[in-house]
């Protein structure tokens, strides 16, 4: 059954304003409500803002008041620093989760409910696979911040599938976005004009498009897409691959040095990076999406690598290190190197 009057939490972030947009400008949509603490700063069309807490219980007269079918929880936060501190982060993920959940249940119009979750919930560790499906157990749970908060919310939106069969729930693992409007942690971190990384580490990453972010969470509305759902870009980028493409320079940090400089980055307010990211920095993650493309029927438009070079493009980056000149003096060193085994086995 195609959507016909829909709620998105979350519309003061670029991803959220960019969903309530795309259905507000759909004719066949008859309502859009968008929630959050604070006015988007753009325009979101015919879409009715109400400003409220989804931690409060008012978020449930707001769904019946609207006769609200469809919802989209996309008001899952990442950064302490973007929610005032992680308690108050927790609390939003956790408890206005609950509250949402707690609103649908109670609403006899939902019959469709989409969740925004995170790949974080693998975690990140030197034993991890090479590829983690949506059924794979991660090796260690994580222990704090974001990833933590996306277990719990996973763990509430089973209980609620349960509670409420016929209500079609679909959970989207995302990994890191990058786009135009994102401003993300990894965004920040690239974006700086020396990037340190792990002494001895070099993780691969993998990253979404926000156009494919948009696309996906839009499809999920639309016809029988119920199930959870890693979501990525195809293939993998190397850190030093990305760094080198950026045109930064890297600074090799010793492994128990790193969460102190976190630390540091986010008293200075550069980088808003967790625990569990900084995890990331070491070991990586990768996801499989092959149930993406067969069952959900979605192939992302942007690869990995294709969505790290639009990144480069949209946010101009001013390259400390010319990226043509790397290519070249890549290409003439390994030239240089095939020319001297050719002379050599003769």
């Amino acid at each position: 059954m195609r959507p016909r009057r829909v709620l998105v939490t979350g519309v003061a972030r670029p991803l959220g304003a960019q969903v309530a947009m795309a259905f507000a400008a759909d004719p066949t949509i008859e309502a859009v409500v968008g929630v959050d603490t604070a006015a988007p700063d753009v325009d979101l069309g015919r879409t009715r803002f109400v400003r409220a807490d989804i931690r409060h219980p008012l978020i449930a007269k707001v769904i019946s008041t609207a006769e609200v079918d469809t919802v989209l929880h996309l008001n899952v936060i990442a950064t302490p620093l973007g929610a005032g501190g992680r308690a108050a982060m927790k609390e939003i993920n956790v408890i206005g989760t609950m509250q949402l959940l707690a609103a649908c249940q109670k609403a006899r119009s939902v019959s469709r409910l989409v969740v925004k979750s995170t790949t974080s919930i693998y975690g990140s560790s030197p034993r991890d696979p090479a590829l983690f499906t949506e059924d794979t157990e991660p090796r260690s749970l994580p222990t704090g911040g974001y990833a933590k908060d996306a277990v719990e919310v996973e763990g509430y939106v089973r209980g609620f599938s349960r509670r409420r069969p016929d209500i079609a729930v679909t959970v989207l693992r995302f990994t890191n976005i990058l786009g135009p409007q994102v401003d993300s942690p990894l965004a920040r971190y690239l974006d700086l004009p020396v990037v340190p990384t792990v002494l001895g580490f070099d993780p691969r990453i993998q990253l979404l498009h926000s156009d494919d972010a948009l696309a996906v969470l839009l499809r999920a509305t639309r016809g029988d897409h119920a199930g959870t759902f890693n979501v990525a870009g195809d293939g993998v980028l190397l850190l030093s691959q990305a760094i080198r493409r950026a045109g930064r320079p890297f600074l090799p940090v010793p492994f128990p040095a790193i969460g102190a400089l976190g630390g540091v980055a986010r008293r200075l307010r550069l980088v808003d990076f967790s625990a569990e990211q900084l995890d990331l920095l070491a070991h990586g993650r990768a996801v499989d999406t092959a149930r993406l493309k067969t069952v959900f029927g979605y192939r992302p438009r942007y690869s990995t690598v294709e969505t790290f070079d639009n990144f480069v493009r949209y946010r101009d980056l001013r390259f400390t290190i010319d990226h043509e000149l790397v290519s070249r003096i890549e290409h003439g060193v390994l030239g240089s190197l095939d020319r001297r085994r050719l002379v050599g086995s003769r």
